[in-house]
């Protein structure tokens, strides 16, 4: 401190310190005493708050160094890595710049073979265009199989084709007699008459024309379980009728000692000799399915039947393609002048003969005027 104004105390001059105590009496002594003490503790306490606040502001001081030391490493660590994400995202905008200008070019090249096919079908038979092709119904089936075979399907069409009257359906059995009478287009047939179909009434000119058909080229089918509907199979050929066999498997699986329950319905699958059981309460069909295979008792004797997960199938996307029957050719003009039968005989003699450039006849169906049919084509897998 440099002068008693910045002091905390106030000392009394040596002159009057003397002359207080040369006058004063021992309890005044003793009471200045007291208060020099005061005065020291006192100081020593503003010292050590002093002392504190020192240490504290130091402290502080340390900890801002750290704290600007730790901001400054981390400001260089965010600039490293600013420069390493900008690095990376210039690489993959290059490479998705490059996958899509590749995939445009891919992208061009198909759509030009797309219209080249487009072309090419116009201009082989511009008669056949899709929207004057028939409506069709397809029936498909799939095929139980080995675990490594479970993505094969077996698929049967079953193409209905309209026929209108005055038309006829004709089949060789050799393609190349078909596409020689579809060449020729029109065709003269002399129509006979009288009960020995000897004697020549007329002569009626038909038209030939291929028979084209929708058949499917892609297939997509999604699969839902059934949650109350197992399916039995590996059934025993007990010499029963079919309902006689439902009822006793009905009565089996609907008694809670064998695993069943109530059932609901029963039924045999088209075309096989598996049994489709549908339970009324969620939850029996599962532990029967986990058992995969157990004895059933059907009259007086048990067999072992398996025991599977019923599927149900819908078609969500079916993509078909025109498909030209290569032995059928389509017969229409034919007039109503014979009878049904007299008519499939005339045409069937008149396109047999090799004269006339047919061939040996497979099949023939003929629908008279003022009447419709239905022609049903398969898959021929001969």
């Amino acid at each position: 401190m440099d002068s008693e104004e910045d002091s905390f105390i106030q000392l009394s001059q040596p002159g009057e310190l003397e002359g207080d105590a040369a006058d004063g009496t021992p309890a005044q002594i003793r009471q200045e005493i007291e208060r020099c003490k005061e005065l020291c503790s006192a100081l020593e306490q503003d010292r050590a708050k002093l002392q504190a606040a020192k240490e504290a502001v130091e402290q502080r001081t340390r900890d801002l160094r750290e704290e600007g030391e730790l901001l400054h490493k981390t400001l260089e660590q965010q600039k490293i890595l600013s420069r390493d994400e900008e690095e990376y995202w210039q690489m993959d905008i290059f490479l998705a710049k490059e996958e899509r200008n590749g995939l445009n070019l891919e992208k061009q090249v198909l759509e030009k073979k797309l219209e080249e096919a487009r072309q090419r079908f116009r201009r082989e038979d511009p008669v056949t265009m899709l929207p004057a092709l028939p409506e069709k119904k397809m029936v498909f089936k799939g095929l139980v199989t080995n675990k490594e075979d479970v993505n094969k399907l077996i698929l049967t069409p079953l193409v209905r084709y309209p026929l209108l009257g005055g038309s006829a359906l004709i089949t060789f059995e050799k393609a190349e007699v078909a596409q020689r009478i579809i060449d020729m287009k029109e065709h003269v047939v002399e129509l006979s008459c009288g009960e020995e179909l000897e004697e020549l009434c007329c002569k009626a000119r038909v038209q030939a024309a291929s028979v084209e058909l929708l058949l499917p080229s892609a297939l997509e089918i999604g699969l839902t379980r059934s949650s109350r509907t197992i399916l039995v199979s590996d059934l025993p050929s007990l010499g029963i009728p079919e309902e006689a066999l439902l009822d006793k498997l009905e009565l089996f699986f609907s008694k809670t000692k064998n695993g069943g329950g109530e059932v609901e319905s029963r039924e045999f699958l088209d075309n096989s000799s598996q049994v489709v059981l549908t339970f009324v309460q969620d939850g029996v069909a599962e532990p029967l399915i986990a058992r995969g295979r157990m004895q059933v008792l059907i009259g007086k004797g048990k067999y072992d039947i398996k025991i599977s997960p019923y599927m149900n199938g819908d078609v969500t996307d079916l993509q078909l393609q025109p498909s030209r029957c290569p032995q059928t050719v389509l017969l229409s003009g034919i007039p109503d002048v014979l009878g049904e039968e007299a008519m499939r005989d005339t045409l069937e003699i008149h396109f047999q003969k090799t004269s006339r450039g047919g061939g040996e006849v497979d099949a023939l169906a003929y629908v008279p005027a003022g009447r419709q049919a239905v022609a049903v084509f398969t898959q021929d897998v001969g």
